[in-house]
């Protein structure tokens, strides 16, 4: 039987997702294959992370994508957004953490391409006096990640519906984005 990469990788997230700790052993367990057929097709530990950070990659650009963050108000686009990358939304939350990927001159291009891309969004939305402007984009891009990680890990451990995951970000993140009128 072939190797499905896609089921390996996609069985390893939703455990880490669930147990950052897991071991190799288990991520064999979890994707039904022995620890030798995951070695051979993910050297280690390491080799595994990358290759969920390009599958977080790959998700959180098909979400831009269809999130459309040019249509419509900065406010609608953002909440597209936010619907688009639940699914990834756990993925997300576990790479997030992983401080390798995001450290030293290695760092995946990728990621820097997303920023932008939120980033443009956020400055979108203050140019058309939608969201704040004593706050950066960067900073409200950070802020959209730490949200969304957040919301993954209360989704995963039951402390919210998942049904809610869209609403409670995008509406926490806006009421603090949305510029106000001075009194």
């Amino acid at each position: 039987m072939a190797l499905d990469r896609d089921h390996v990788l996609r069985s390893a997230a939703a455990l880490l997702t669930r147990k950052s700790t897991a071991t190799m052993d288990e991520v064999a367990k979890a994707a039904g294959i022995s620890r030798a057929t995951l070695h051979r097709r993910f050297a280690g530990r390491d080799a595994l992370v990358r290759a969920l950070e390009a599958l977080g990659i790959e998700e959180c650009e098909a979400a831009l994508d269809a999130a459309r963050l040019d249509d419509g108000s900065a406010q609608q686009a953002l909440r597209r957004f936010v619907k688009e990358i639940e699914p990834a939304a756990g993925l997300l939350a576990f790479l997030y953490t992983e401080n390798q990927l995001f450290e030293g001159e290695g760092q995946n291009e990728g990621w820097a391409r997303i920023d932008a891309r939120i980033a443009a969004l956020f400055r979108r939305g203050q140019a058309s006096g939608e969201f704040r402007i004593d706050l950066t984009p960067a900073w409200l891009t950070e802020a959209l990640y730490g949200l969304l990680a957040s919301g993954a890990w209360a989704v995963t451990e039951g402390r919210v519906a998942p049904k809610d995951f869209t609403y409670m970000i995008a509406e926490l993140l806006l009421g603090g984005a949305l510029r106000r009128e001075e009194p």
